[in-house]
């Protein structure tokens, strides 16, 4: 491990800029894994299988230009479990969207929970407020529990404590492995573990939910539909390099204002191509988000240097 060459506030104010960034894309990405089904037909489970192949094919060019042998790493357990976690969440999620459950996710506060308690990252007040009003922003953006309460409803909950696991997990390997190992295992390890996951689904569907398993739906859509399904694997690519990038440079925690702003960008994202007009409850919601990003940097950089977010990377 390395000492970090920038001073602490720059890093920290780097890996804001690269979650933002990583939130951006990923709201890019929910757009078109909207159009895709609803437009084109396709399935969404066939659809996050092909996006996640399709993002390790992009990566392989730079596996290339680096090596494979730079791609080695020391915790090939810590990998899989991360991308298993990682395709469990994607497909809950699927499973919930499929059943007319809005889009919403309390990722940010079990990311602040596993972070502290498993990678030690300091919790100050600031950090806790600034999760729990960026919760709530979402949450009143995405109009949850506002039509319904059952199980369909409950699998955001279940599909954020995936995604946040797969978060954790990044955090701590990115102390000691780079933002393009990271990238590249979870792009090549998440596509079997999304073969495993179907099929596994359709082998025990007499004791699964209804809907659940949903077949082997691997068909392609043509034309305009295809070439939408490559963007959105360039983007998957993208948004996962990004999101390695950010937890290399700053505490999980600290982090997790900026990740929730992806919920407000892809109601921002609908309304300008989709013509879907958010809610009345969308801005409040949405100034809460910004808000709490807002006032966690200006708190964290009013810190001195030794208590920054994060004065390490790893190398």
């Amino acid at each position: 491990m390395r000492s970090n060459t920038l001073p602490s506030h720059r890093t920290a104010a780097l890996g804001a800029l690269l979650m933002l960034a990583a939130s951006l894309v990923f709201a890019g990405g929910n757009m078109l894994q909207s159009i895709l089904p609803q437009h084109y037909g396709m399935s969404s489970t066939g659809m996050a299988f092909w996006q996640y192949l399709i993002a390790s094919v992009l990566m392989l060019p730079i596996v290339l230009r680096i090596g494979i042998g730079k791609f080695r790493t020391r915790r090939p357990l810590a990998h899989q479990a991360r991308a298993l976690a990682s395709a469990l969440g994607v497909h809950v999620f699927v499973y919930g969207f499929a059943s007319g459950v809005p889009i919403w996710h309390t990722g940010p506060l079990f990311v602040v929970i596993g972070s502290t308690l498993f990678l030690g990252e300091r919790v100050s007040s600031a950090r806790i407020g600034a999760a729990l009003v960026g919760f709530v922003g979402a949450v009143i953006v995405s109009g949850v529990g506002a039509e319904r309460l059952d199980w369909p409803a409950l699998t955001p909950i279940l599909a954020a404590a995936l995604w946040a696991t797969t978060d954790v997990l990044t955090r701590w390997l990115a102390r000691d492995e780079t933002a393009e190992t990271l990238t590249v295992s979870l792009l090549v390890l998440i596509t079997p573990n999304h073969l495993a996951i179907l099929l596994a689904a359709n082998a025990l569907a007499f004791v699964l939910p209804a809907g659940v398993a949903a077949g082997l739906p691997f068909a392609l859509p043509s034309g305009a539909g295809l070439v939408l399904l490559l963007i959105l694997g360039g983007l998957t690519a993208a948004a996962q390099y990004l999101l390695a990038s950010a937890y290399r440079s700053a505490d999980a925690a600290y982090l997790q204002p900026f990740a929730d702003l992806k919920v407000p960008l892809a109601g921002l994202l609908g309304w300008i191509f989709l013509g879907q007009t958010p809610s009345i409850w969308f801005w409040p919601g949405a100034a809460l988000i910004v808000g709490a990003s807002i006032f966690i940097f200006w708190a964290e950089n009013r810190l001195p240097q030794g208590g920054q977010a994060s004065s390490q990377v790893a190398g």
